[in-house]
């Protein structure tokens, strides 16, 4: 049976990589307090198991999946990395950038001492910095070294087994080591500092804090009586009465009919207003000066939610107690604001600032949220169909470019298919997001581009690189395991220092720089648990565009130094 087994996967490769998935996934989803192996780490071990059997997978279905990988990254990270650079985010992106340079010092010392050769060194490079992505440009640049067969056989062989070994910890200490040594280290209380940070940037006032209006509301009906201060006022006016809270008169019943309030419309006595706001203010502030009406038909408001990609100039950069004040504000409430590759939630504060490529979700009557979404950007309204003609085309464009050597004396120059892909990515994305009358792939399609490109180039590697995983994991010892707590360690504790003395970062956002720059979402993830704010993720986005970008390319980087 065994037999049958093997020799059906040796005929059919194409099913080993499946079962390569299937075993990554499932065993890469369990997680103990947020950590995890992820389903990178437990494909490449689960195909390497497989690999033992003596696979052979055709060379170009690695290229391709990979170069759909990262077009993905630079698709998602584009808004935010060209943001970065051209606009408020500089210093993050200068931070990303030296963290970066740690990130690349720290696994080639460690290499050149242990005396590992290319192939050790860059899945080293890979698994201590949790860079996956970067083992498909080092392979790229290994097999461009011009060296035998046999040798370049051996060092690509040689990557995965690092990788392996060094990213377990490259996972969970760059967790511990931001997330609990971090705060220790900085002599700083991150709860505090984050609490701090709200009150210095309007946390504590009402508009646009955490659970008012912004965030929830309710429509509810109230007769207006003779005497009621709000009779002769328009329904600008009377929503002035409150100048702390975000309340909307949406609609009125007057002389049994119902009719859409604007903001010019004057309430008289014996209306029955539909006022929207926070449920405490409805009932504390409205209720108390108005009798409350149970009139179903008029409370009947055509509501939305919907999510609004900004793409406007003019929205660029406001704050949101800016936004509040436009007339294509009124009557809209803001629930979440996404930023960046990895939608991360962004606090709703009244000093923050929207920039484009944000994705906000409003929520208001059908026309309300209409115009709102036409003064910010476009409405992303769901949708299961992707551009594969802009996909095919812009992968191909940037493949072409990359594929162009320049040569410096007798040294070849190039970005290579995978690098000008990942840089199509970037340019595209940005475009997207600033002219979003095309190029639309849908968030699920962007993930399985990403997460399942990603290991299907994994799970080709660690199949294809199986034989040799053994005997390199005896020849290279568990001193390999400790030169990747060093090559992990180092940069982080680094970052934490220049980012406190040389940037003067706010400490309530300096460690999610810091996980930025080093593309770990679990350590940020710990970060927020830890401060028990979400203010962390105001320094990751920018910085793991960045980030992201850089540690991919110091794949081909680390290869050149080496060699």
């Amino acid at each position: 049976m065994f037999d049958w087994f093997a020799n059906t996967l040796r005929s059919y490769p194409e099913i080993a990589i499946f079962l390569s998935l299937a075993l990554g996934y499932y065993f890469g989803s369990f997680t103990y307090k947020g950590l995890g192996l992820g389903a990178v780490t437990a494909t490449l071990i689960a195909a390497v198991i497989i690999g033992q059997l003596g696979i052979t997978i055709s060379p170009p279905l690695k290229a391709t999946v990979f170069l759909m990988f990262l077009f993905a990254v630079g698709y998602g990270v584009g808004p935010q990395f060209v943001r970065g650079i051209a606009k408020d985010g500089v210093p993050q992106a200068l931070f990303a950038a030296v963290v970066c340079v740690f990130c690349l010092g720290a696994p080639f010392i460690a290499a050149k001492v242990a005396g590992y050769d290319i192939g050790s060194a860059a899945g080293l490079y890979a698994g201590s910095q949790t860079i996956s992505a970067s083992m498909g440009l080092a392979t790229d640049a290994i097999n461009r070294l011009g060296l035998a067969p046999e040798e370049t056989k051996r060092l690509l062989d040689a990557m995965p087994v690092a990788y392996a070994v060094t990213y377990i910890f490259g996972t969970v200490g760059s967790a511990i080591v931001l997330a609990l040594l971090g705060p220790a280290l900085l002599g700083i209380d991150l709860e505090a500092e984050c609490k701090r940070y709200e009150e210095e940037h309007g946390g504590k006032k009402e508009i646009g804090g955490a659970g008012t209006a912004w965030h929830n509301y309710e429509l509810r009906a109230f007769r207006v009586k003779e005497d009621g201060r709000v009779v002769g006022l328009t329904a600008r006016q009377a929503e002035g009465l409150i100048p702390e809270q975000r309340v909307f008169v949406e609609r009125i019943r007057r002389g049994g009919k119902v009719l859409d309030a604007t903001e010019d419309t004057v309430i008289q006595a014996g209306d029955i207003v539909a006022v929207a706001g926070r449920r405490e203010v409805l009932v504390s502030l409205v209720g108390a000066a108005a009798e409350e009406v149970d009139d179903r038909e008029l409370l009947a408001v055509p509501v939305e939610g919907v999510d609004v990609l900004v793409t406007s100039k003019h929205a660029d950069g406001k704050t949101l107690a800016e936004l509040a004040q436009l007339p294509s504000s009124r009557g809209v409430f803001l629930r979440r604001i996404v930023r960046g590759a990895t939608a991360t939630e962004i606090p709703i504060l009244p000093n923050t600032k929207i920039h484009r490529g944000d994705i906000l979700t409003l929520v208001g009557r059908t026309q309300d949220t209409s115009a709102a979404a036409k003064a910010l950007g476009v409405a992303d309204r769901p949708s299961d169909i992707a551009d594969v003609a802009f996909i095919g085309a812009a992968i191909a464009i940037g493949a072409l470019v990359g594929a162009f050597v320049y040569k410096v004396g007798d040294i070849p120059l190039t970005l290579s298919t995978s690098g000008g892909a990942l840089i199509s990515g970037l340019v595209f994305g940005w475009l997207r997001s600033v002219h979003p009358t095309f190029g639309r792939i849908p968030s699920s399609t962007v993930w399985f581009m990403n997460s399942v490109g990603l290991n299907i180039f994994i799970a080709v590697v660690g199949i294809s690189s199986g034989p040799g995983f053994i005997a390199g994991l005896q020849q290279l010892g568990f001193s390999l395991f400790l030169w990747g707590i060093f090559a992990t360690t180092v940069p982080l504790i680094l970052a934490m220092y220049v980012g406190k003395y040389v940037f003067r970062f706010h400490p309530a956002i300096l460690l999610g720089c810091c996980s930025g720059a080093r593309t770990t979402t679990a350590s940020l993830g710990m970060i927020n648990d830890r401060a028990k704010s979400q203010i962390p993720g105001l320094g990751y986005t920018v910085t793991y565009a960045v980030g992201n970008t850089l540690l991919t390319v110091w794949g081909m980087v680390l290869v050149m130094l080496m060699g």
